[in-house]
């Protein structure tokens, strides 16, 4: 038996997540859709040496807006 739980939302948010509600979705697998695309990354998933050039690369992009 699953659980459940109230959510107070503003009518203004249950109408943007009516929006994305796609048809014969319920409320709970739209909110579990959401927020499974907004998993973070694997941590490691990069080696260091990508990791590196990564952080290099952010590095010169940053540089190159404060000039």
């Amino acid at each position: 038996m699953r659980m459940s739980t109230s959510i107070r939302v503003t009518d203004e948010t249950k109408r943007m997540l009516e929006s994305l509600k796609r048809e014969e979705e319920t409320f709970d697998e739209l909110l579990e859709r959401l927020a499974q695309k907004e998993k973070p990354i694997d941590i490691g998933a990069w080696g260091e040496e990508k990791a590196d050039r990564a952080r290099a690369a952010v590095e010169r992009s940053r540089e190159s807006f404060e000039r």
